[in-house]
């Protein structure tokens, strides 16, 4: 009997401590990743278009003009690391007031993997307050201008003329090493907004 109770201790001890040996998680290196997602986003960059006409981003096939070419970048320091953010502004750039980090937006918007899988997409106006969103939209959304509000005779409006183009983020500017809904850990996000108004 007592043969029995030290062999099913035994098994007991080595399954114990075989989870946790394999349940420790690896080191995240921020830095590495910083440098992963920049070199992602720069080949996203290069082998990717915008279409003007349907406003899709496709693969280049046909000598269309990278992404690459019109982007502008702005560098983000953060926890000791430089960030990388890349913005395009589309025609046109927006009319109105640009906002700042602490402002609210009211936008359209549609999030991207760099695989092109939509992991989320808002066609109606929704307002962000700029302070609780990714740190990637705090910084980007600065770079465009609203709109020009259009109110019709029965009070309902329209935007015209408002900022729109892409945000492509690093994860570090993002949800880092955590996964969010389809959004897997460490992921650069593409996200194309409209900027309508600012508060």
């Amino acid at each position: 009997m007592k043969i029995k109770k030290l062999l099913l201790l035994s098994l007991l001890s080595i399954i114990v401590f075989s989870c946790k040996k394999d349940d420790t998680p690896e080191p995240f290196d921020a830095v590495e990743q910083a440098r992963s997602d920049d070199n992602a986003l720069i080949e996203y960059l290069q082998s990717h278009y915008l279409n003007e006409e349907d406003g899709g981003i496709y693969t280049i096939n046909n000598g269309e003009t990278a992404l690459m070419n019109n982007v502008e970048t702005q560098i983000i320091e953060k926890n000791e690391i430089s960030y990388k953010l890349y913005y395009l502004k589309q025609q046109p750039e927006g009319v109105s007031n640009a906002p700042t980090e602490v402002d609210s937006v009211l936008t359209t918007y549609t999030g991207l993997l760099l695989d092109s899988t939509v992991f989320d997409s808002s066609k109606y106006l929704t307002w962000f307050s700029l302070t609780d969103v990714i740190e990637g939209w705090s910084h980007g959304f600065t770079h465009f201008k609203g709109g020009n509000r259009v109110l019709n005779d029965d009070e309902s409006f329209y935007y015209e003329n408002s900022g729109s183009g892409l945000l492509l983020i690093p994860s570090g500017l993002a949800y880092g090493n955590r996964s969010q809904g389809i959004i897997p850990p460490s992921s650069p996000l593409v996200f194309q907004i409209t900027l309508n108004d600012v508060n």
